[in-house]
Formats: C-alpha cells, structure tokens, sequence
C-alpha cells in the first residue's frame, strides 16, 4: 500500500477549498448583530434576510415582479433602470394616483382579487387599513444593518415593513402681479394682518397641508390659527392644480393651504412671465408620501424587494426628482427637497403622526365651520 502524505499547509488549502465549495454561492457568514437581529425580528413575526445575495438568488428564480406605484412622471425612467440593473426580472409597473383610486385598490386586495400584484401603494389616508395585507419583511432592520441600501427614516419604524418614496412640502404660491414685494408675508401671523380679510386669498377646503401644521404647533393652536384664517373670510376652493392655474390668471392673488412644492415649480416651468411666485413660511409643513409595501400574496416578494431597495435609492431618487419633479425624499441626499430645506425649521408629519391625520383634518374642517352631511 502507498501512502500519500500530505503538508500542513496542503491540508489546509484542500479543506478551505471543501468548505467553500460545500455551500450555496450566497451563502455568507453573518455577524453576531445582524443574527440577534434576525431572531429578534421572526420573534415579532417579521421575515428577515441576512445576506443581499440570497434575496438576489432567489428572486433570479422568481423572474417577474408586478409594482402599484404612486408615481406617474418617472415610471418609464425608473422601469427602465431598474431592468438594465437586473435584467432577469420581468418589471411591470403601473400607476395608481388619486384619493378615490385606494379605497378601491384595497377594496380588490381584501377580495382577493390582486394577487398578480406584488407591490401596493398604501394611501395614508387608509394607512391602517393596508397593514394586515402586507408581507412582514422587516425592511427597517435590513436597513439598519446594511443589507438593504434604504435610508432607515424612509422607513415606519412602527410597522417595519412600509416605506415612503417621497416627501411633499408646502408652500405659499402668489400672482406677483396682484401681491406687491411688501405684502408677501414672512410668518403664518402675516395672513391675520386686516389687508388680507375679504377673499384676498384661497384656502383649501380640505385642510391636509394645514393639518401637517399640527406636529410644531399643537392641534389647539392650529384650530385657534384656522379660526382666525376663517375671520378673514377667505376664498374657498379646491383643487391645487385648479387653484394654481386661477391664479396663474390673476383670479386668485395668493393659495394658503394646498399648494406643496413640486407642484409650484411644475407650472413656474409652464410660466414664460414669471407670474407665479412662492415664498417659505416657518414651520414648514412636511410629510412623507407614495408609502408602498410588499403584499402578503406576492408571487415574487424577493424580486419586490430587490424594487424596494432600488427606487429608494440615489438613482432612482435622482430620476425622481428629475420626473416626478422634485419630490423625492428629504431623506435622500442631495434631493431637491434636501437642499431647499436646509437650515429651516419644520413641522413633520412623522410616520408616528400619520395615523392621526385623518382627525386632524375632520377637527379643522369643524373649525372651518362647514356643514355636515346628516
């Protein structure tokens, strides 16, 4: 008989070789925090990956995904993107935009009746509604712990599994030709002042920008403030867009509440004159938008969060604000609404708020004083 002897170092290679070999190629050794946080995560009923290259492995096999956005300008940009980055998913993505469309997406959820989907918008105004739908994927601890590349605050820290793409701001929009340099206010207090009683200004009869007041100020204060708006007897309309184009023709010579934004800017880019002009009144009201999760019945929920990560990010965030305009999220950097923000002081609508916002705008519509329905 021959006997082969073989060197340490020989024995060492081959055996290194054996392990690596005897594993699946995402497979990864994960480290003691992302572990803990595993457990800790299944323990809350949450699904938990530890390695980036194990949801990639498997959504190769899954190969299709089917996204509800509430984007519209960018989807052609942001699709397009994302399949040069991962041209083994077949993407599918359609808007669903407007109040009364998400009552009625949820509506075929709960009948079941969406299963090809795998990606929902969540309307904030039925937030709640949503939750027991959505796939417990603890997006928020892959986040934290960089197996996901998502800003965390982009993320509900309560329910872990949501995330919002954008973030709305607003403004104060004004016709320069009926609003001299010397009325335009510089406080919310400004707008009390007696030259703006007797329609001199719209308001929105749905308060939800005046509503996002309410984290700076308190709700008693911001009914108290929306009692004094109502003494001065403004225009009431509703509508940004509509509003925006009346004053646009000089029948409106300043919009309160309702206009964020993007919105503004998007038709200063469709004014050759000049005419629509904004300024920035402190606390400026911000909140999170477009919330979107990942379906209990996706057919393909490791491709869906593949999509998650990648609209999150900075090249899909760019193309956002590129498109969309100008709403991608405050917490994305170098975003539009990054920039114009700094240094200001805030009133957020944190994820924590956003089940409440549904009160605060049936107290400040009380406030306004309009009619209910018996």
């Amino acid at each position: 008989m021959r006997v082969v002897s073989l060197s340490v170092h020989a024995l060492m290679v081959f055996l290194l070789t054996h392990l690596l070999t005897s594993f699946p190629a995402h497979s990864a050794i994960a480290s003691p925090a992302i572990l803990k946080a595993k457990q800790e995560a299944e323990a809350k009923g949450y699904a938990f990956f530890t390695n980036r290259d194990e949801i990639v492995s498997k959504a190769k096999k899954e190969g299709k995904l089917r996204v509800v956005t509430g984007l519209v300008g960018s989807i052609q940009a942001t699709t397009e993107a994302f399949r040069k980055r991962y041209p083994f998913i077949d993407l599918h993505v359609e808007e669903l935009k407007g109040g009364d469309l998400g009552p009625r997406a949820l509506l075929q959820v709960q009948a079941g009746a969406a299963k090809d989907s795998d990606i929902m918008r969540t309307h904030t105004d039925i937030y709640s509604q949503w939750l027991p739908h959505l796939w417990k994927a603890d997006l928020l601890g892959m986040a934290e712990h960089g197996v996901l590349d998502i800003h965390p605050q982009m993320i509900d820290p309560k329910n872990r599994n949501v995330m919002a793409l954008v973030s709305r701001f607003s403004v104060v929009p004004y016709n320069k030709n009926l609003v001299s340099p010397g009325q335009v206010p510089k406080s919310w207090e400004d707008m009390l002042k007696p030259e703006w009683k007797g329609r001199k200004f719209a308001v929105d009869i749905r308060p939800q920008e005046f509503a996002a007041l309410v984290p700076a100020w308190g709700l008693e204060k911001t009914l108290d403030y929306a009692r004094k708006i109502v003494a001065q007897e403004p225009i009431w309309a509703r509508g940004g867009t509509r509003v925006l184009i009346a004053l646009a023709a000089g029948e409106i010579p300043l919009y309160l509440f309702g206009s964020s934004y993007h919105s503004v800017i998007r038709l200063q880019r469709k004014d050759p004159l000049g005419v629509i002009q904004y300024t920035v009144l402190e606390p400026v009201p911000l909140r999170v938008g477009v919330e979107q999760a990942i379906l209990a019945t996706s057919r393909n929920p490791h491709a869906a969060l593949l999509w998650m990560e990648f609209i999150a990010g900075s090249e899909a965030q760019k193309l956002i604000d590129e498109h969309e305009p100008l709403t991608a999220s405050v917490y994305s950097k170098d975003s539009a609404a990054e920039q114009a923000l700094k240094g200001k002081k805030l009133s957020v609508v944190s994820w924590e708020h956003n089940e409440k916002m549904e009160q605060w705008i049936a107290k400040l519509v009380e406030a306004y004083g309009f009619p209910k329905a018996q």
